[in-house]
């Protein structure tokens, strides 16, 4: 039990460090935007965040079956357009908004997944902070802002699922390593199109891998280990703490006030988020090594 309580601790820490880290870089990348284009910063962010895990991790490409690439090609792909989706919405609407609606697509998730009736109390609690936290703005954002960031949250969803089977299937961080080269392929000819040259600027080449570092080898890391230690559901419902984080890292990073229901709204998610993790039973996903004859890999819950 004692071991059962520490893993989730370890857990939530892992899922904390990697919002905020993912914030912070979404805030950065936001000020680049008029350099680099939305695009050129998805293809920086992704291409250089390869590199780097590639560089660090060097995964083996050998010894997985069909069904294994079949998950790193979709979760790659998953990547790669949630990305460009969320980037194109926060050139469009602030930064906490932008989050505030993202995070409805892992509560949804994680209300599917629930299989206690306290998980939907929480679930609902945390979807009443977010709508509060976008109480009286949602009305004035541009529309297809508001279109990209729906579809963002429905791929983040997808990319909860898809990181707890990449992490079942591939030793440490290597299915992650190998996503993200595969969305680098995907975003680096539209992110080139975009900003072409401006892309190899000195500066924009500096603080893009700032971005990769912090908006994507960091968190994703850190996310894949923690869904090895927490379910999907559990996971889902904490990332409802990212609409809080994004209206922090916008009110130090990009100059947004705060207003006192913005503050409530925080207190909401805050409380939803430890109330899921108190009452959840988590059952981790842990890595099965391959033997010499092969052993089937089970499906994550």
């Amino acid at each position: 039990m004692t071991s059962e309580r520490g893993g989730d601790a370890v857990g939530v820490g892992m899922v904390l460090g990697a919002l905020v880290a993912q914030m912070i870089g979404a805030a950065l990348a936001a000020r680049l935007f008029p350099q680099a284009g939305a695009a050129g910063m998805v293809a920086l962010r992704l291409g250089l965040g390869a590199v780097l895990l590639c560089l660090v991790c060097r995964p083996k490409v050998r010894g997985y079956s069909r069904a294994d690439w079949l998950v790193v090609l979709a979760f790659g792909a998953v990547l790669a357009c949630m990305n460009m989706c969320f980037y194109q919405a926060i050139a469009r609407i602030p930064l906490g908004a932008a989050v505030a609606l993202e995070v409805l697509g892992p509560l949804t998730l994680s209300v599917v997944a629930a299989k206690r009736a306290s998980s939907w109390m929480w679930a609902a609690l945390a979807a009443g902070g977010v709508a509060l936290l976008g109480r009286g703005g949602f009305d004035r954002l541009d529309p297809i802002g508001v279109g990209f960031v729906l579809v963002a949250g429905v791929l983040w969803a997808c990319y909860i699922l898809l990181a707890a089977r990449s992490g079942s299937r591939f030793p440490k961080a290597d299915g992650l390593a190998l996503a993200l080269a595969v969305s680098a392929a995907f975003s680096l000819p539209i992110g080139l199109a975009d900003a072409g040259a401006r892309l190899f600027n000195p500066v924009v080449l500096a603080l893009g891998v700032a971005v990769a570092v912090l908006a994507s080898v960091l968190p994703y890391t850190l996310e894949l280990l923690a869904l090895r230690k927490l379910t999907p559901s559990t996971f889902a419902v904490l990332t409802s703490l990212a609409p809080a984080l994004a209206a922090a890292a916008g009110f130090f990073l990009l100059d947004q006030t705060l207003a006192l229901t913005d503050i409530a709204a925080i207190g909401l998610v805050v409380a939803a988020c430890a109330g899921a993790v108190r009452t959840a039973s988590p059952k981790p996903v842990v890595h099965r090594p391959r033997l010499a004859t092969p052993v089937p890999v089970g499906v994550p819950e």
